[in-house]
């Protein structure tokens, strides 16, 4: 699996990055054909009152492209919202992906070639 952390407009430190390993920890728990994660961490500068933190993840899994973002005034607060976005997502994916086929009528009876 690969992991890139980037940071616009924001140095990643390593508490940061370690914040954000341990998160995604519990994705790749419940799913793990991850192929590729990348996490984008953005301060926007709008106005004083109105910065914003944005946390914005792409996780590649086989087959499909799972995309999410989150905004918080707060950037620890923005990458658990993230997390539970992404982790509602992987979920909903990995039901989609498992086996749903069910069993013929005839081995549900039990039975099958019957005895005399």
């Amino acid at each position: 699996m690969n992991l890139t952390i980037s940071g616009h407009h924001l140095e990643v430190t390593p508490a940061l990055r370690e914040y954000v390993l341990t998160k995604l920890d519990r994705v790749t728990r419940h799913f793990d054909q991850v192929v590729d994660i990348n996490v984008l961490l953005t301060v926007e500068k709008l106005k004083e009152k109105d910065r914003r933190q944005k946390a914005e993840v792409t996780l590649h899994v086989k087959g499909k492209d799972l995309f999410c973002e989150a905004s918080h005034e707060d950037l620890y607060a923005a990458i658990d919202e993230l997390v539970d976005k992404l982790d509602r997502q992987v979920i909903k994916h990995k039901g989609r992906v498992q086996d749903h086929h069910h069993e013929s009528p005839k081995r549900m009876n039990g039975a099958v070639g019957g005895s005399a």
